[in-house]
Parts: C-alpha cells; sequence; structure tokens
C-alpha cells in the first residue's frame, strides 16, 4: 500500500465521522437531515452514510450562505 492510499479519507463516512470532519454535534447533522438542508446523505441498511466528496461541496457552497456581517457605524 503506498503512502497516497494509506492517507486517503475514506469514501463513505458514518454520522459520525461526518459531524467530526464538519465540526458538528451529530444532533445538528441528524435536525438538518429532517429539514433537508444539510450535506446530501443516503441510507445503507439502518446506517444513515454521506460521500465524502458530498460533504466537501455542502461545505464550499455554504461559504456563499454566511450572511455579511454590517459594518460599525462611526
Amino acid at each position: 500500500m503506498s503512502d497516497q492510499t494509506a492517507r486517503r479519507e475514506p469514501e463513505l463516512l458514518t454520522i459520525t465521522e461526518a459531524a467530526e470532519l464538519l465540526r458538528a454535534p451529530v444532533a445538528t447533522l441528524r435536525y438538518w437531515r429532517h429539514l433537508g438542508t444539510g450535506p446530501r446523505s443516503f441510507r445503507l441498511g439502518r446506517r444513515v452514510l454521506y460521500r465524502h466528496d458530498d460533504l466537501r461541496s455542502w461545505i464550499d457552497d455554504q461559504h456563499g450562505k454566511v450572511a455579511p456581517v454590517p459594518a460599525a457605524r462611526l
């Protein structure tokens, strides 16, 4: 196994692993899933899984959705 293969992140992540990547509580990911607003996920049997690429895409999409902070008045 090469060093690149050993360091490569898994393609499919559990909800716990996705929460760690996003630095968010698992409960938040469950809530987002319920609302349909979070990263794309799917069920495989009883497990909820996330594709690593979907998480990265969702993170990139969130950058433009943050409301700008109003400038302080002088």
